[in-house]
């Protein structure tokens, strides 16, 4: 059996710089610069131009990936794609990304398969774990595992909304989760989800329950109500289950591997919330040059966060061959996961 190892990453964040005075002057928000930082840490974030969608910025991200495997696009056999902020309702941005990086296309196409991961924060935890699987069991030499937002578009970005929309930004994150005969790789990763606490984190905008979903006038025209619209948050319940939850799960990859804190050489964290990473290091006794935040630049791109985090850590030269890294997430739904790669 073969062993799956990430053989290459990229990222991309659209080039629109949005600060916390951004927030306030651009778009009327009655906030400040120091009560965002206080609370999440995030100094500022991206935005993607309107007609620029999931999928697009995926794409830049996983060109990059492909690039730094030293693979043609012809050699990757499956697409994960995790977002909770895809271009359509439906189909999922997968397809897209295929179609963008030219897998439809000519007398070679290949008609890649492509599975889109709603785990919310989690998701590339999800995609990593399957992608492992898929090429550990031989079926995959090579999956391209990709982790992108759009969400500038679907934030209420109002004194209303500030609350939420301070928090998030735009980007993608991508990776090459490819076979290998040597002695390294993703070595274990778990996963968990609470579905009892799935409105304490949510973005409803339909109820499927209702008939129609979405409630019309006469005219056919639909009508979602702020509520239903935007996406709603419990902070305080948020940042108490993912704290417990991300250190049960990384002690739980840790017992798996026999290994203890101290043998981790770097730890990635979902960039949420700096204060959550910061008191989970300080609850689990990590050094602060083993742990590397980004979420002061980028705000949470959900999905993003960890690819974008370690593509950037390899290529400041943070992220080293031969180092054992430790990753976790926490995330809507509530859905957790963590899990232990020697790169």
């Amino acid at each position: 059996m073969p062993n799956a190892y990430i053989s290459g990453t990229g990222f991309y964040v659209p080039p629109r710089v949005v600060t916390n005075d951004d927030l306030r002057e651009q778009y009327g928000i009655d906030t400040t610069h120091e009560w965002i930082v206080e609370r999440t840490g995030i100094e500022e974030r991206r935005f993607a131009d309107e007609g620029v969608g999931t999928a697009e910025l995926a794409q830049y991200a996983s060109e990059q990936a492909i690039e730094a495997a030293g693979i043609a696009k012809d050699d990757i056999g499956m697409i994960i794609l995790a977002s909770l902020s895809p271009d359509y309702c439906f189909p999922g941005s997968g397809v897209m990304l295929g179609q963008r990086l030219g897998l439809c296309d000519g007398d070679g196409a290949k008609f890649v398969p492509a599975l889109d991961v709603r785990n919310q924060c989690s998701g590339f935890l999800y995609s990593l774990g399957t992608a492992t699987s898929m090429v550990k069991s031989g079926q995959y030499k090579h999956v391209l595992v990709v982790g992108s937002e759009t969400h500038s578009a679907a934030l209420d970005l109002s004194t209303r909304g500030r609350t939420v929309s301070a928090l998030f930004g735009d980007g993608a994150g991508a990776c090459i989760v490819s076979a290998t005969d040597e002695d390294r790789g993703v070595r274990s990763w778990y996963l968990g989800s609470d579905g009892r606490y799935a409105e304490t984190l949510c973005q409803k905008v339909w109820d499927i329950k209702q008939r129609p979903f979405i409630p019309g006038d006469a005219d056919g025209v639909g009508q979602v109500q702020p509520e239903m619209m935007w996406a709603k948050m419990e902070g305080r319940k948020v940042f108490k289950n993912a704290v417990i939850r991300m250190t049960e799960s990384l002690m739980r990859v840790f017992s798996e591997q026999g290994i203890v804190r101290d043998d981790v050489d770097l730890f990635l964290f979902h960039q949420a919330n700096l204060r959550i990473n910061q008191y989970l290091a300080d609850q689990i006794g990590i050094p602060p040059e083993k742990l590397v935040n980004n979420i002061m630049r980028y705000g949470n791109t959900t999905a993003a966060t960890i690819p974008i985090l370690m593509a950037e850590a390899e290529r400041s030269g943070k992220l080293k061959p031969g180092m054992k890294v430790a990753m976790a997430a926490f995330g809507s739904g509530f859905t957790w996961g963590s899990a232990i790669i020697d790169w």
